[in-house]
């Protein structure tokens, strides 16, 4: 396709109609939820609670929420840092990582009490060492706090959630290690196995279970009791699964996602809306099917972790020098997915990079493009499509007319 043909590209804005149960009252519904614990705590005793490295809606609320119950029943309630390996596995990467996530002592209201130190506290049947953040390990009691979501290296009935975090956040770089180098099936049957170990022998009083509907808002709060965790925590991954954005389009020759970032999902962009594993043992979805995916910039919040690039077909240079390879490698290090860490080709700017593209998909002209434009993979509610593409997508409203992708003198992607 010729460089004027792609300049002639042109996407309207539309808006997706999806479901949307959510939460008003945030604060108050937090703290109704939180009750189911009184029983379990003793005054003076001290309580760990989990801050991960997800961007869960108003997650600095939830934690304050949850610290300030804590504190109303006569606990010592205090933050540890649970999220593997990110932030390069460091106290320091991840007390920044915290941060860019809005989560600090000021906010939270509590000591933040951030360490690399992993203790192995026992081993499965099958072989697998619980290893457990040393700071949560001094507590008392340990109230883990995480989204339930699909995750996107493995798919089971338990995925990303409390389980999860208690076995692979609280498990440091150590934990996070044993877990990904197991095959996608064998990841979930480690999570399974040493989540039942964590709830048998470590002081867990409960867990609280959030679920966001596609707008990334809170449809739900469940505060679960460790006898009723597995169980309940299965239900609400159906939930969440229900309620899980998609791209509108079943193909699409294009995709251009404006940002990607460990913000947004644990391999900067979310495998089930983008249709691209590259997991061994997982099979590709059928759906979405995409051609090429242009991805252009990396998100501050990311602290230079590109982990999930190698699914994209094209990048930009800007991208690229914004990649700090030491928390990436060892982010694919831990996960032991190499292929999502492998560089495409960065042929310059925005427009060169979305110019090489087009240009490989081999296409007579531009009006034939299916192409759709994400600012990133977790907000999907609104998005740009071709005409071509509008006309085969599902539940969308325009609420713009078609205008030609426009950049500026330095070729970067202007605004829609």
């Amino acid at each position: 396709m010729k460089e004027d043909a792609m300049g002639n590209l042109s996407m309207l804005r539309v808006r997706q109609r999806l479901p949307r149960p959510r939460i008003d009252g945030l604060r108050e519904e937090v703290a109704a939820r939180m009750g189911r614990l009184a029983p379990s705590v003793k005054p003076g005793m001290s309580v760990a609670i989990t801050a991960g490295s997800r961007g869960i809606n108003e997650i600095p609320l939830i934690l304050r929420t949850v610290a300030s119950v804590l504190k109303d029943m006569g606990a010592k309630p205090y933050l540890v840092s649970a999220m593997g390996s990110h932030g390069g596995g460091t106290a320091e990467g991840q007390r920044s990582l915290l941060a860019h996530l809005g989560i600090t002592e000021e906010s939270v209201g509590v000591p933040l009490r951030v360490t690399s130190e992993a203790v192995a506290v026992g081993k499965t049947e099958g072989g697998h060492v619980l290893y457990i953040d040393g700071e949560a390990l001094k507590a008392d009691a340990i109230l883990p706090v995480n989204r339930v979501k699909a995750h996107t290296a493995f798919q089971n009935v338990l995925a990303s959630g409390l389980f999860k975090m208690l076995t692979v956040g609280l498990g440091k770089v150590p934990g996070a290690e044993q877990v990904h180098k197991l095959s996608t099936a064998g990841i979930y049957r480690a999570i399974v196995e040493m989540g039942r170990l964590a709830l048998s022998s470590l002081p867990v009083i409960g867990g609280l279970a959030v679920v966001e509907n596609g707008y990334e808002e809170t449809a739900a709060v469940e505060l679960l009791l460790p006898s009723e965790m597995e169980s309940r925590e299965k239900e609400l991954l159906k939930y969440a699964g229900s309620l899980l954005p998609a791209l509108p389009a079943a193909r699409l020759d294009l995709l251009i996602v404006e940002e990607m970032g460990k913000n947004f999902s644990g391999t900067g962009m979310d495998t089930n809306v983008i249709g691209r594993w590259k997991a061994k043992g997982i099979a590709e979805p059928q759906f979405p099917k995409i051609g090429r995916i242009v991805v252009l910039r990396l998100s501050k919040a990311s602290e230079g972790n590109a982990n999930g690039i190698g699914l994209a077909d094209v990048t930009t240079r800007k991208l690229v020098e914004a990649i700090d390879w030491t928390p990436t490698l060892m982010n694919v290090r831990t996960t032991g997915l190499w292929e999502r860490a492998f560089c495409p080709p960065f042929p310059g700017s925005d427009r060169d990079a979305v110019h090489w593209a087009i240009e490989s998909l081999g296409l007579s002209a531009a009006g034939e493009i299916l192409a759709a434009r994400i600012r990133n993979t977790l907000h999907i509610d609104e998005l740009w499509l071709t005409p071509a593409a509008l006309a085969t997508a599902e539940s969308c409203d325009r609420i713009g007319p078609p205008r030609p992708l426009s950049f500026s003198e330095e070729g970067d992607l202007l605004p829609g």
